[in-house]
């Protein structure tokens, strides 16, 4: 993707994505859980750093008070990731945005240089403009970083889109807010999905076993069928199934928003 960090990172004053800080690495990495993690720092944080000699006091104090427990010990998960001004934005703690101009950042696992100048896989196998539609269509910061880092979500979701309706969807199209909703929708799934599995060691198509990671496995020839088209969404979706009736009535969700989408884009385009 040929954009900056910024347009994907801290896309605006609504969101941000801490992903590739650990966020979504903790064994319990439900929204309440998170949100009551990020504020408990953010307090701490900004009662007890002054200067940079106030930041080992701070970790230790973090370490002791949180479960740091991971699904993933390949990925740091990174003590001083906050929220920022609000909390519908996370971010890093020792930037010197939020220390009026002083970067702390040498102080983290990553040091300076890579916390400013690393860029996401999303940043390359997303192309831009699916980037910015997801920029537009999704405010949360929760659900921002789950399918922003979740290529196979938002790649197959939209190349089947341009399939149907025989172009690559620009930005500007989701300006009708009708269907930005029904992109929202489908994207929403990435928390809703009826069909998810709920063990902790999952995320997307990933499960983990400690220092591993493996891709996850559908198993269609169990129920009688072959592979579905949709297998890349339903891996992301964190897909279980327990018959083939189940996989017919997760075809017919995604496939029903699908052709939600082309109706309407082909009705106000």
């Amino acid at each position: 993707m040929n954009t900056n960090t910024a347009a994907l990172c801290q896309p605006d004053e609504h969101k941000s994505c801490g992903a590739c800080c650990g966020l979504y690495n903790y064994v319990d990495s439900s929204r309440e859980a998170l949100m009551q993690r990020l504020l408990a720092r953010t307090k701490r944080f900004r009662t007890m750093v002054q200067k940079p000699g106030d930041i080992e006091s701070y970790a230790a104090a973090t370490f002791a008070a949180e479960d740091f427990r991971k699904r993933y010990e390949g990925i740091y998960c990174c003590e001083y990731l906050g929220f920022l001004e609000t909390e519908r934005k996370v971010g890093c703690l020792l930037h010197p945005l939020q220390n009026s101009g002083l970067d702390m950042r040498a102080a983290s696992f990553y040091g300076q240089e890579t916390c400013a100048g690393h860029l996401c896989p999303s940043h390359h196998f997303i192309s831009r403009n699916q980037a910015l539609i997801i920029v537009k269509i999704i405010e949360d910061w929760y659900l921002y970083g789950l399918c922003l880092t979740d290529i196979d979500l938002v790649t197959e979701y939209f190349r089947i889109l341009a399939d149907r309706i025989g172009a690559e969807l620009k930005p500007e199209v989701f300006e009708n807010e009708f269907l930005s909703n029904i992109a929202r929708e489908f994207f929403k799934w990435k928390i809703t999905w009826p069909f998810r599995s709920f063990e902790t060691n999952r995320l997307g198509k990933y499960y983990f076993d400690g220092s591993q990671y493996m891709i996850s496995f559908i198993d269609y020839a169990k129920f009688g069928r072959e592979i579905s088209s949709l297998d890349k969404i339903f891996l992301s979706l964190s897909s279980t199934f327990a018959s083939a009736q189940e996989i017919a009535a997760a075809e017919d969700l995604v496939m029903g928003n699908i052709q939600q989408f082309v109706a309407a884009y082909r009705k106000h385009f």
